[in-house]
């Protein structure tokens, strides 16, 4: 009885074997409650995966969607320029135009008095320099002015002496105070008299005693002619020879005469010419200057480049209308992205894309008309190399 009792107790408290079919086949579970082997290698694997989720998620949060990291010596080694949003706005007008010698880069050097060329110091082609010689010339006219010059000194220091012993004789009583102011009146007639005499001796061109001069070139250049040979006379007002400065050059451009009231010393131009595109300014603009159509002609000289050779085409573009609240930003900067329209804007260790709602385009930059404040600093030149940078992360990620 006592034996039955304990095999009884023994089989309540003993092990209770079950036959269960799991997904691996059949497996005998003695009263435990771990998985299988197969079953806890998936458990654990698919934990990896959710922890490598996680971390990825994790990832992806540090990076703001539209971020692209560039160091700044990486920008620079890609020529990335960044810049500045710009203020203003408005339609653009294209103009032609040509380069040409400025008023003072050209000098037809005339002889101011008529006489004989005795030297000619230059010839075609050569340089020089603001007051030099050009030609050594010989003037009977010129001889008078320095005689009359000569003779208007010496009536003047005349007259100063008898002003000078008058007014002593008058301080001693001996002559009256009338003649010492006659005197004087004499003494400033005669220096008046001197210094017409001299103006008209240096016009002439400052003639020594014999009446030889030269006549000096008035600017800095080269000599494209000379007018005069040895011997020869020249009259007065004749040409001796032309100086070209070839560095002293402008643009000038036919403009619509309503532009006469649109454009101002200081607005810029867009120029396109044979050695490239380049920005100008204004200097300025005379309406109906345009001797056969009346129209306005606008003149420019560059920014930081150097003009072709005078008589060379160019075009430009000037933006007209602007708005003073407006915000622009050059057009190379405005990228497309998923069919929007947007810029990269500067920010601590790299780029940020922000969409922006562009307007118009004129002279090189373009209208933003939403998505900035006008304080930032975007992507010029090169922006392109930000946008398939972000395109190949993106697609880096998706793989």
């Amino acid at each position: 009885m006592r034996k039955r009792t304990s095999n009884k107790t023994l089989l309540i408290g003993g092990v209770a074997a079950l036959v269960i079919l799991g997904a691996g086949g059949l497996y005998l579970a003695m009263g435990r409650s771990d998985p299988p082997a197969a079953e806890g290698a998936a458990a654990e694997g698919e934990a990896s995966h959710a922890e490598e989720e996680g971390g990825h998620a994790e990832g992806e949060a540090e990076a703001p969607e539209g971020f692209v990291a560039l160091s700044a010596a990486q920008a620079q080694a890609a020529n990335l320029v960044v810049v500045g949003v710009g203020r203003g706005g408005g339609a653009e007008t294209r103009l032609s135009g040509r380069v040409e010698p400025m008023i003072d880069a050209r000098a037809a050097v005339a002889a101011s008095v008529g006489g004989r060329v005795e030297r000619v110091l230059v010839a075609p082609g050569q340089s020089v320099r603001i007051g030099q010689p050009l030609a050594s010339l010989v003037s009977g006219d010129a001889a008078t002015f320095r005689a009359d010059a000569d003779a208007a000194a010496a009536q003047s220091e005349v007259a100063r002496q008898a002003y000078q012993r008058n007014s002593n004789l008058a301080d001693q009583g001996v002559v009256a105070r009338q003649e010492v102011e006659a005197s004087r009146a004499q003494l400033l007639s005669a220096e008046a008299a001197a210094r017409a005499a001299r103006a008209r001796s240096s016009a002439a061109g400052s003639p020594n005693a014999a009446g030889r001069l030269s006549v000096n070139s008035p600017i800095a250049g080269v000599v494209t002619s000379v007018q005069v040979g040895p011997g020869g006379f020249v009259p007065q007002g004749g040409v001796i020879a032309e100086v070209t400065n070839p560095a002293r050059v402008e643009l000038v451009f036919n403009a619509p005469p309503h532009l006469a009231a649109l454009v101002r010393a200081g607005s810029t131009l867009r120029v396109s010419s044979p050695a490239g595109d380049f920005d100008a300014v204004v200097t300025g603009v005379a309406a109906g200057a345009g001797a056969e159509s009346g129209a306005t002609v606008i003149r420019a000289r560059p920014t930081g480049a150097t003009l072709p050779p005078a008589g060379s085409a160019v075009t430009g573009a000037i933006v007209t209308g602007e708005a003073a609240g407006g915000l622009t930003v050059p057009t190379e900067a405005i990228q497309t992205v998923d069919g929007a329209s947007v810029v990269f804007i500067q920010v601590p260790n790299g780029f940020q894309l922000r969409p922006v709602l562009v307007g118009r385009q004129a002279g090189g930059r373009t209208e933003i008309l939403r998505g900035l404040d006008g304080s930032e600093r975007v992507a010029g030149t090169n922006a392109f190399l930000l946008k398939a940078e972000l395109a190949k992360g993106e697609a880096e990620h998706g793989h």
